[in-house]
């Protein structure tokens, strides 16, 4: 694998700027199980190994089993997940990959039932965070080392 820059020693203060946004989604109220699948999903979606790896080995260690972890790649045929699981999986894929749709009314308005004005808020600043996270992975080839 090729190297290339590391965003955090070139551009130090937009790496604390992630950094910050990061905190204020690890201290929102949003259950820590949601902001796993979230993270674990679109980083699946995005193509992002170096992601998918460190989610969902936090996911293990926070008491999340392999069953369903595996099974967030088929999500909607699956039924390990509840429906307000299934509802941020779904606003997860729609907002990762915006340019098919946009977040359809039907799921907004569902989303905003299930989870509400805050949690809605939160979801959605959840995978912003995560996408951007991913692109920065991809775009700079990150990886864990081999164990």
């Amino acid at each position: 694998m090729e190297t290339r820059i590391q965003i955090h020693e070139l551009e130090p203060d937009a790496f604390q700027a992630m950094l910050g946004l990061e905190a204020y989604i690890t201290a929102t109220d949003l259950d820590p199980s949601l902001k796993k699948i979230i993270k674990i999903r679109a980083s699946q979606i995005n193509g992002c190994a170096y992601c998918i790896q460190m989610h969902a080995e936090e996911a293990r260690k926070k008491g999340e089993t392999e069953q369903r972890i595996y099974a967030l790649a088929a999500w909607k045929e699956s039924p390990l997940f509840s429906e307000i699981e299934r509802t941020v999986l779904a606003v997860t894929e729609e907002l990762t990959l915006i340019s098919d749709r946009g977040l359809s009314k039907e799921l907004y308005n569902k989303a905003l039932a299930v989870l509400g004005d805050n949690q809605l808020a939160q979801c959605m600043m959840q995978v912003v965070t995560i996408n951007a996270w991913n692109r920065i992975a991809v775009a700079t080839n990150m990886r864990h080392e081999a164990a």
